[in-house]
């Protein structure tokens, strides 16, 4: 039996997930995936400048491992380069622990509140709604140093679509958790500069922690393209698993 990879810690998530040109910007088929402990070994290296040694030691592995991670990563953004295709950031093995990293490349200690981020997930009746743009609420969940230290519904009064995209980024909010979503909406909150976890289901509660814990149960090939005239037709209730595509309006 195979032993489970062990997870890497990462620092900081990236602040923006899809990057692709005018040509790309529909091509969903043809893209590159680099997975968030890839964008971790870049940034802690060729960003910040750590050694691979030092990279080793804040993601919590074995510098053999950082070599493969590294390298792994700088094919893909080669490939990206040279190809033009889409590259989206996302999945992997890791875990979310706050970067404690300081300008002179040595760890430092967080004082309180240091490590903030703000989560919103589509919500009704205390689960994860399945449809993005006919969300009529959004529990938002204030995080320092891993942990919830308050939460708040908020109605979205009316506002759908790409507009939601405008209306988490004036709340503040760094982390999305949803089921579908359309292209056009993954687009404004990549522009809205809001990290995406679509096709996640089951209790808000339950999968922010699992987020916070580097466990969360997501699918980003999760989309959201059908539609029908007079919200007639099937609703969103099977996002999470199996096929991806709702029966709502998701027009961008």
């Amino acid at each position: 039996m195979a032993r489970p990879s062990k997870n890497r810690k990462v620092g900081k998530m990236p602040s923006c997930c899809h990057f692709f040109t005018e040509q790309t910007a529909q091509d969903k088929n043809n893209r590159i995936i680099l997975n968030v402990d890839e964008y971790e070994a870049i940034r802690l290296i060729d960003y910040t400048g750590l050694t691979q040694e030092q990279c080793a030691a804040r993601m919590g592995v074995g510098r053999a491992t950082v070599q493969a991670v590294y390298a792994a990563a700088r094919t893909k953004l080669a490939r990206f380069l040279v190809e033009g295709t889409r590259l989206e950031i996302g999945g992997g093995n890791y875990e979310l622990c706050g970067d404690s990293l300081g300008s002179d490349g040595n760890e430092h200690g967080h004082g309180k509140g240091d490590n903030k981020m703000k989560i919103a997930v589509t919500y009704e009746n205390g689960m994860i709604f399945q449809h993005f743009g006919h969300t009529e609420q959004f529990k938002l969940y204030q995080v320092e140093n891993d942990q919830i230290v308050s939460s708040e519904v908020v109605n979205t009064n009316g506002s759908g679509h790409g507009a939601l995209a405008g209306f988490l980024k004036e709340k503040g909010v760094d982390v999305l958790i949803c089921g579908g979503i359309g292209g056009g909406a993954r687009n404004a909150l990549a522009e809205a500069g809001i990290q995406l976890y679509p096709g996640a289901a089951g209790e808000a509660d339950v999968q922010v922690k699992s987020l916070l814990a580097g466990s969360l149960s997501y699918d980003p090939d999760t989309t959201c393209n059908h539609h029908h005239e007079h919200g007639e037709g099937e609703d969103c209730g099977s996002h999470g698993h199996g096929d991806h595509h709702c029966g709502g309006h998701c027009h961008e």
